[in-house]
């Protein structure tokens, strides 16, 4: 069975041989860059290049060894941009370890030791304190209050939009984007990707909603406003779909007919719960997201995929009703995301993506023999029919022990349904 079989199968309800698995194919199911350097350096190949691709989180692309060493199943296309050697720049991790970065990032040292960012007019846009592991944003633009009208709004907002880091500073294949030909280089790249390899394809395209609202008024105004500014919320929303179309159209175009799946992210949920009411959610943002969704399906094969942080239980019939086929990541500590209830009550109607294990815990601490367990534990309660893929929740983190990544994958590769 091929790795793009078994991830096809697992994403429409039936068991392959063994749960398919991720590591790498978006943003967040990906390993740290320290993780990655640590883990290649204790399994001895020291000569592999660790490429951060997502200079904010500090992420790197797995190489194909790594990938087919793990026995992972699905790859970003991303990957088939940024690869000749003049793409990349040597650059220190925080640890003092040589690594990769994109020759179009030049974080400069300041003399409290913290690497700072700058966008093309000079702002410092993100910075990342001495001793942390990513970089933090700096700049809300619309902090003080939203622009005084739609046509202001519309306006103000693609500058705004490119003063945030997670824009500024996108990963591929999106720095590329501004190129006069990137949709045919898309297409072009994600052919040669596809006949290169089995593996399932992923495009990550983003469309985010309710994070554009926090990047742009910072967390805190932006929770207020979804309750006291409803009319200016819903007119931010509106604005940024008409850019969101705009991209999802160009996307399915272009590699719609090559790619199995389009990643779509927006966190929604904290640890003890979602970030906003059932009902407010409902009345801002589900038509928004089930238009995308529906547009997918109307136009591609492609399954959509919705990466979510935290306690979402709540929306989930609502995602499902909207369209979207696969959640991500699975933050099974957070409130009533047991993955027991979750594969009882959703199991037939979506895929879960991740929930293979908390990295806040046992991944971290545990012993080689309590990481397999809990990995094979977890596969037994989410991948009965289907409707799983294996990953971590969320992205190995720096302080993972490399032992202990490599006993998960190898209790994934073992398990059989």
């Amino acid at each position: 069975m091929t790795s793009r079989d078994r991830v096809l199968l697992s994403i429409n309800h039936k068991e392959p041989d063994r749960p398919p698995i991720d590591l790498g194919s978006n943003p967040s199911a990906g390993i740290s860059a320290i993780a990655h350097r640590n883990l290649v350096e204790y399994l001895g190949r020291k000569d592999d290049p660790t490429l951060v691709y997502d200079v904010v989180q500090q992420l790197a692309q797995p190489g194909p060894e790594l990938i087919d060493l793990l026995g992972v199943d699905v790859l970003d296309i991303g990957r088939s941009f940024n690869n000749s050697e003049t793409d990349w720049t040597q650059m220190k991790l925080p640890t003092g370890k040589t690594a990769y970065y994109p020759s179009w990032f030049k974080p400069e040292k300041n003399d409290a030791g913290a690497w700072e960012a700058r966008h093309g007019n000079g702002e410092i846009i993100a910075v990342m304190p001495e001793s942390a592991t990513f970089f933090d944003q700096t700049v809300f633009p619309f902090l003080e209050g939203y622009p005084e009208g739609r046509n202001a709004m519309d306006e103000a907002l693609d500058e705004a939009m490119d003063k945030v880091l997670w824009a500024h500073f996108v990963h591929s294949p999106w720095d590329h984007a501004s190129e006069p030909d990137f949709y045919e280089q898309l297409r072009e790249r994600t052919i040669q990707l596809r006949a290169q390899t089995d593996k399932a394809l992923m495009v990550v395209i983003g469309c985010n909603l309710f994070e554009w609202g926090t990047f742009l008024r910072r967390m805190d105004n932006f929770l207020m406003d979804l309750y006291t500014g409803k009319d200016k919320v819903s007119v931010l929303l509106e604005l940024l779909m008409e850019r969101h179309m705009k991209s999802l159209e160009a996307v399915c175009e272009s590699v719609g007919d090559i790619v199995d799946i389009i990643r779509f992210g927006d966190d929604l949920g904290m640890d003890s719960g979602p970030f906003m009411s059932l009902a407010v959610y409902r009345e801002l943002f589900h038509e928004h997201r089930k238009r995308l969704s529906d547009y997918v399906h109307k136009n591609t094969g492609m399954k959509t995929f919705l990466h979510t942080c935290g306690s979402v239980y709540q929306y989930i019939p609502d995602f499902i009703n909207s369209g979207i086929d696969i959640i991500n990541p699975v933050q099974t500590n957070c409130l009533n995301m047991e993955p027991e209830r979750l594969k009882k009550e959703f199991g037939s109607d979506m895929v879960f993506w991740g929930g293979g294990m908390e990295v806040r815990d046992i991944l971290k601490n545990g012993s080689v023999s309590a990481v397999k367990a809990e990995a094979t534990r977890r596969m037994e309660i989410l991948a009965p029919g289907g409707g799983f893929v294996f990953a971590n929740i969320h992205n190995i983190m720096p302080d993972i022990p490399p032992q202990n990544i490599l006993a998960m994958f190898e209790a994934a590769r073992e398990f059989s349904l």
